[in-house]
């Protein structure tokens, strides 16, 4: 198998929970981030954005996050489960990238395209991840789509919320990968 078909078959999704909490080198981070900066775009628009959050920066975020689900979350949609779960999110996870899309002033590409470059920055990520060992996840749960994590970010209201991303490393053994719809119900032949 080649390299790059191995690391795709084997790139799984590993939560937080699952992370033993040992640091990434700085060095991978930024190793993780140069492979994102490299995704396609059209315009050269490069719309993807990221904010790193580790050490206390990480702490602190985690507490902020669960601060926003608790403040704007309706009583009886709120679990304390919840809250803690987002809290623990921080303590287990050596980094967690949030990453947006900056929507270019003049709007000229179409917003469908800034998203899916913005996406394919973040699987670039997440091969490289894989690549690296580091046990990772695309998360969207939370207060990640919430207005107010716009606001706590310093996000523009044109920019656009992608998910954070959770790094670390795991003890635990991945997933058995599998497919739900065979590939042949997913292809139309033209010839």
């Amino acid at each position: 198998m080649s390299t790059l078909k191995k690391i795709i078959h084997e790139r799984r999704s590993i939560k937080p929970s699952s992370m033993n909490g040992k640091k990434i080198d700085r060095s991978l981070i930024q190793y993780l981030l140069e492979l994102a900066d490299w995704a396609p775009t059209h315009g050269r628009t490069e719309p993807w954005r990221f904010i790193v959050f580790s050490g206390q920066g990480l702490q602190t975020f985690a507490q902020q996050h669960a601060a926003l689900y608790k403040n704007h979350t309706a009583e009886e949609s709120f679990t304390n489960a919840k809250y803690q779960n987002i809290i623990q999110n921080g303590e287990k996870a050596s980094h967690i990238i949030a990453i947006y899309m900056k929507r270019q002033a003049t709007q000229k590409i179409p917003l469908i395209e800034e998203i899916a470059a913005t996406a394919a920055a973040i699987e670039h990520i997440l091969l490289g991840a894989q690549e690296q060992g580091i046990a990772a996840l695309w998360s969207t749960g939370g207060m990640t789509y919430h207005d107010s994590m716009k606001q706590l970010l310093g996000l523009e209201e044109q920019d656009l919320m992608m998910g954070l991303l959770y790094l670390g490393y795991t003890d635990d053994a991945s997933p058995v990968a599998k497919r739900n719809i065979p590939l042949a119900e997913k292809i139309t032949w033209k010839d």
